[in-house]
């Protein structure tokens, strides 16, 4: 936290977190509905 602090304040560290957040949420909303496969043409199923 501390490496974070020497470039960036506390608002902005909030919202990298938030935006860190938001890109994890889609990506997984994005392979419940089968939209990986379009999204990402390197994409490799589990155990595939």
């Amino acid at each position: 936290m501390a490496e974070l602090r020497e470039h960036f304040n506390d608002a902005e560290i909030a919202e990298l977190g938030l935006m860190i957040g938001q890109y994890m949420a889609l990506g997984r909303m994005l392979v419940i509905s089968g939209g990986h496969h379009a999204a990402c043409e390197i994409y490799e199923a589990p155990g595939g």
